[in-house]
């Protein structure tokens, strides 16, 4: 049955709309066949120049095409090219043309669906697709280029899965996907094809043209209120938003995001946050969602400028200002600002929305409590405020809490530097109340200190605060900050931000095990320049006691069991004065190394490898059966028996501790203090840092060798691990430069050698090193005289014997207890 003239009409009214109106997510009906048109009122060329009223982006049904300073007709005549059914060979404009396959419905990975041949044509302007390359072909298909589209290389995987070399063009609404089996042919495409790109002019969308407007005529208010009020797409909106306010290129290049996180390409994902910041409104726990926002935002950055335009835009003539919506915009606006920095046109763009719209006028008072008021300034000024610009503005909401929410942001997008770690839902908690967060750390040998932090403070400045509440600014040795977890122990850097460590531990605290012990931070020393001046009843000596005692328990101090138990009793000395039955006991671990004792225990017997295949055969099928039952059992009752046995060595070990501390009655706890850091002075590496590395020695393909990397004051030591004396020492002096090789090779070039060590701690041995040469550049220790000889050159796996210092023998103190070298 035929359709009537007027429904005729209708239909066809309609299809023109959609293609008025394709921009806005409207379905994709252009067949294999179709020309692909580029027609946008929301994309223009750079430099077009505009009246006044600027083309309205964001779509509104019924908005009317005089409040457009470009016609769609005009801005599609300005980006397709027309062109006719001419001859395909003659055409003068053609830079590349050959044969193609096109992959169409089914894909090229369906047998049974085989790619279509055609004609393509590369020029200027476009690339286009015929049936044939004789005369008077008809033209198939045309993908517009703009320099907002985007060709992948050829893939190999795709090659070994085809047999075919992929070329694939994005667009704006099409993406071809080409195929060729000659790699140099793909290549000599994409080669010509991205040549085009970069040679187009960049695309603006209205709200770039419009910021630029704003900025212009920021002197003119009048001016200023009829670009607002003639363009939507300045101001809140409650309908979804179809396309980015700011230009993202098409096609998925920049999908791929760090972690299990998964994305699709820019300009969706700025459609998807739009409708997350949409669906804040109505959140009554918005922390989660915001969370979200930031994480997006730090895995794909280019969308960063879009989230603060949008936000902007939500923010600008909201319908209930003040309200639970408007709110949570301010509040993830907070958050953006001590996380992200924008990009600089947009940075004015924010601070121009600040100042116009929200800034409130306070007379006498600060700007909230995140803006502290500058002395000498007038009132009302914020301290990052440029001079001739104050918080004094023609504000629709005086004293309201949009206006603290603005001076907090204006403060914070001054301080903030770029983040490795998006807030924590706790610091999202306090800047939403623009406060400050309450940051604990442990000291060892003191209480926990609490210090209040922003999201901009670092490592170095709560250290400094730490140094001068503790006392510690006249003591010549280093103090650092220092994250302590289960799994290891590592120094801040200076320049981390306590927030990003925060939020690491927050994201930890969700793998750990119930039984492990939280992270934490530490304030302890970090380069030993100076121990043997350190008063005995300050708090330095109780934080370099603690660290003797964490370094004999990591086995760091190479000694006898008998030693060990000694400087075991002076421990429960200092902790519980004299020995008494009801004096609290702490848990052998924490007073004897562990791997003492699980070096006592016999090492596990290795089954004999089994030589015939046939015995490998049955010994995996027995596995499975009730031998496997068997083994597993003989298993379980083996690792019982190693359990009962080291409970048994570590009642011995405790009760030998006990005797020995009961011989130390009457020993205060300051004397007990200093005999155990006096024993643990005398052997040469006290001070030094050491690190676990393995040293690459030649020739290639031998096993690395296992040793201790000593990083002290003077020099630096190798040791081999669990001996009391260095194998070699170098002074800094006969060091030449040292390094990073790759991520985990550290490597020290020591005259005319260079040592190579693989390790996970490369840049805190390296921070170390720099830390002590920058400390010793005012007094630099004496060089050597006369160096001692070196190996013979035929073995260039051995290490140097001479020593810098020179390593002297033990000093053996009998009253206390004695290193066994």
């Amino acid at each position: 049955m035929p359709f009537p003239g007027g429904l005729w009409w209708l239909l066809c009214c309609r299809q023109g709309f959609t293609l008025l109106r394709r921009d806005y997510g409207e379905a994709d009906r252009e067949a294999d066949g179709e020309a692909e048109e580029e027609a946008s009122f929301e994309l223009r060329a750079q430099g077009d120049q505009g009246s006044l009223e600027v083309s309205l982006s964001q779509p509104t049904r019924s908005s009317s095409g005089s409040e457009r300073s470009l016609l769609v007709a005009e801005e599609m005549r300005s980006l397709i090219v027309e062109k006719g059914p001419g001859p395909v060979e003659d055409d003068p404009d053609a830079l590349v043309k050959g044969w193609l396959q096109r992959e169409v419905r089914g894909g090229v990975k369906t047998p049974w669906i085989r790619p279509r041949k055609y004609w393509f044509v590369l020029t200027p302007d476009s690339l286009d697709y015929y049936s044939s390359n004789e005369k008077g072909a008809r033209r198939l298909g045309s993908l517009v280029l703009t320099s907002l589209c985007s060709v992948l290389w050829p893939d190999k995987q795709t090659y070994k899965e085809t047999g075919y070399w992929s070329v694939t063009v994005f667009g704006r609404k099409h993406c071809y996907r080409l195929y060729t089996e000659h790699l140099n042919e793909a290549v000599h495409w994409v080669c010509a094809v991205q040549k085009v790109i970069d040679s187009k002019a960049p695309v603006q969308t209205p709200t770039q043209l419009l910021m630029r407007d704003i900025e212009e005529h920021c002197d003119s208010p009048e001016v200023l209120e009829q670009i607002y009020r003639c363009n939507p797409i300045l101001r809140y909106t409650s309908s979804p938003l179809y396309a980015p306010l700011l230009p993202f290129p098409y096609g998925s290049l920049d999908q791929s995001a760090p972690g299990p996180r998964s994305y699709t390409t820019l300009r969706d994902e700025a459609v998807k946050l739009f409708n997350s910041l949409q669906q804040l409104e109505l959140e009554r726990d918005p922390v989660p969602l915001m969370q979200g926002v930031l994480q997006t935002c730090l895995d794909l950055p280019p969308l960063v400028d879009e989230i603060y335009c949008q936000l902007v835009k939500q923010t600008t003539e909201p319908p209930a200002p003040g309200g639970q919506g408007d709110l949570h915009y301010w509040q993830l606006l907070t958050c953006m600002s001590c996380t992200f920095l924008p990009s600089p046109p947009v940075l004015r763009f924010l601070r121009f929305h600040l100042d116009r719209r929200v800034l409130a006028e306070l007379p006498g008072a600060s700007c909230g409590q995140g803006a502290r008021q500058v002395p000498g300034l007038p009132s009302g000024q914020c301290r990052r405020d440029p001079p001739g610009i104050s918080c004094r503005t023609e504000s629709r909401f005086p004293a309201s809490e949009m206006a603290k929410y603005a001076c907090f942001i204006r403060e914070a997008l001054g301080k903030t530097k770029g983040r490795e770690c998006v807030p924590s839902l706790e610091e999202i908690l306090v800047l939403m109340r623009r406060q400050e967060m309450i940051c604990t750390v442990h000291c060892p040998g003191a209480p926990a200190c609490s210090v209040a932090i922003s999201s901009h403070t670092t490592a170095e400045e709560v250290a400094q605060e730490l140094v001068s509440r503790l006392g510690l600014s006249q003591s010549p040795n280093l103090f650092a900050l220092y994250e302590q977890s289960r799994r290891r122990e590592q120094p801040v850097g200076s320049t981390t931000l306590l927030a990003d460590v925060l939020t690491r531990f927050e994201n930890l605290a969700g793998e750990e095990r119930e039984q492990d012990p939280p992270c934490r931070l530490c304030f302890k020393h970090y380069g030993f320049l100076d121990t043997d001046n350190v008063p005995r009843d300050s708090l330095e000596f109780a934080l370099l006691f603690e660290q003797a005692h964490e370094m004999v328990l990591r086995g760091y101090v190479p000694t006898s069991e008998e030693t060990l138990q000694t400087l075991a009793a002076l421990r429960l000395q200092s902790l519980n004065s004299d020995f008494s039955t009801h004096a609290p006991f702490p848990r052998l671990e924490e007073l004897f190394p562990p791997h003492v004792l699980h070096a006592r225990l016999p090492p596990p017997r290795r089954r004999p490898p089994t030589k015939c295949r046939g015995a490998r055969l049955r010994a995996g099928l027995l596995a499975g059966g009730l031998w496997g039952q068997a083994l597993a059992k003989q298993r379980a009752e083996r690792d019982q028996r190693l359990r009962g046995r080291l409970r048994e060595e570590g009642a011995s070990t405790m009760a030998a501790i006990v005797e020995k501390w009961k011989l130390l009655q009457g020993m205060g706890r300051p004397e007990a203090m200093a005999a155990y850091v006096a024993l643990v002075r005398e052997w040469p590496g006290f001070g030094s840092t050491l690190f676990d590395v393995d040293l690459r020695v030649s020739p290639a393909g031998a096993r690395p060798q296992r040793l201790w990397l000593g990083i002290g004051a003077k020099a630096v030591s190798l040791y081999k691990p669990g001996e009391p004396e260095p194998l070699d020492s170098f002074c800094y002096g006969r060091i030449s430069s040292f390094g990073a090789s790759d991520s985990s090779t550290f490597r020290l070039s020591v005259e005319d050698r260079d040592l190579l060590f693989e390790t996970s701690q490369v840049d805190e041995i390296a921070q170390l090193l720099n830390t002590y040469l920058a400390s010793a550049g005012a007094q630099r220790p004496p060089r050597p005289q006369e160096p001692a000889t070196s190996p013979p050159a035929s073995d260039p796996t051995a290490l140097p014997q001479e020593l810098c210092p020179v390593a002297r023998p033990w000093q053996h103190r009998p009253p206390v207890g004695s290193f066994h070298s």
